[in-house]
């Protein structure tokens, strides 16, 4: 039988004030990867990070992913390690945060007891079970008396008391921005949510390409738990999921990280394709030319499999968050009216009215 165990996860830690979000734990994956985009030993990583004068199990055990290889504990790159390594902090690394605490799957290390790896169930559960169906997301119904209520009348917990817990996840809603799940956009954090509940639950070598095996790898993602956990459903939620799946697949999952094996890909993927440019790191923002709002940034590496293989466009990571929705429509939309112009066919409307007309305008 599933078991919830507490856990000392935000007073010890010092989090600081409100405003700050989890600016800390930015700061300390930056510092235990030391700016580097490879797994790290799980003790270097404890060592970078000691000058902190902060508990490293919090970062490590509640919001990280470990695992065991040759018998050495390694602390692994994924989503969430991206966004940090190669962003400011900002908003969106605090909700994609929030989204890992509460997806409640950290691998495993040598000494992890076996409740260790799912460390937060309680905050899994009272997302998925309460604020989700009951509150339909509206976290101002949110507070420490109501999670006490929820985590005391469940008998799967067995821990002897829930008011420190229930006052620390509150306040751990609060500054990771709980409330902005509500909203029905696929935006920057809840993309890089999708990435990360793939990365904790699907294996590289599990993924392959095609229809069929896209489809496999929604059924892990919707039995994962992140559709329970992302937010408000919607329409354009359900369609960036699609597309946006079809590129992590593309992309080789978790192996986007390694060059040789973006590399491998291309070869089987996009063969006769000869990158015209040496290759470069860093990241590349990507979206459907079907939902240009759904925009999200990938390993630069990744560029050629994300265009010619996942049929993405490519955008400047830096113009991720201002980028020109209504001038790209428009430019496409000349395009298409050119293109068929040169078929000797002849609109009846200019791309102006018909940008108008798709507005409702």
């Amino acid at each position: 039988m599933e078991e919830w165990h507490p856990g000392s996860f935000t007073k010890n830690f010092s989090w600081g004030p409100e405003s700050h979000g989890l600016k800390v734990l930015h700061e300390m994956i930056r510092a235990g990867f030391a700016d580097d985009i490879f797994d790290v030993p799980r003790a270097k990583f404890r060592e970078r990070v000691r000058h902190y004068g902060r508990p490293d199990y919090i970062a490590l055990n509640f919001f990280l992913y470990n695992e065991v290889r040759s018998g050495v504990d390694f602390v692994v790159v994924d989503e969430l390690v991206f966004q940090a390594l190669n962003f400011r902090h900002s908003a969106h690394f605090d909700r994609l945060a929030l989204f890992a605490f509460n997806f409640s799957n950290v691998g495993r290390w040598k000494s992890a007891t076996p409740f260790q790896g799912r460390p937060a169930l309680w905050a899994y559960h009272y997302i998925a079970d309460r604020v989700g169906p009951t509150f339909e997301w509206d976290t101002t119904r949110i507070s420490a008396d109501d999670i006490e209520r929820f985590v005391s009348d469940d008998n799967r917990y067995v821990g002897q008391t829930t008011r420190k817990l229930a006052t620390n996840l509150n306040y751990l809603y609060k500054i990771g921005r709980l409330g902005d799940y509500r909203s029905p956009k696929p935006e920057r954090w809840w993309l890089s949510a999708l990435f990360l509940a793939l990365d904790r639950t699907v294996r590289p070598d599990q993924i392959s390409t095609g229809k069929l095996a896209d489809a496999a790898l929604m059924g892990e993602l919707m039995r994962s738990g992140f559709g329970a956990l992302g937010g408000k459903r919607s329409i354009a939620k359900d369609i960036a999921t699609s597309y946006f799946t079809s590129l992590y697949a593309v992309c080789g999952g978790r192996s986007r990280f390694v060059e040789e094996a973006v590399q491998d890909r291309e070869r089987l993927l996009v063969p006769g394709l000869i990158p015209n440019e040496p290759t470069e790191l860093g990241t590349v923002g990507v979206f459907h030319p079907t939902n240009p709002t759904a925009r999200n940034a990938i390993p630069r590496i990744c560029k050629i499999l994300a265009k010619y293989s996942a049929g993405f466009e490519l955008l400047d990571a830096e113009n991720l968050d201002d980028f020109d929705i209504e001038a790209y429509i428009k430019s496409q939309t000349e395009n298409a009216l050119r293109s068929l112009d040169e078929l000797g066919i002849k609109p009846q409307i200019s791309s102006d009215e018909l940008i108008k007309l798709t507005r409702g305008e």
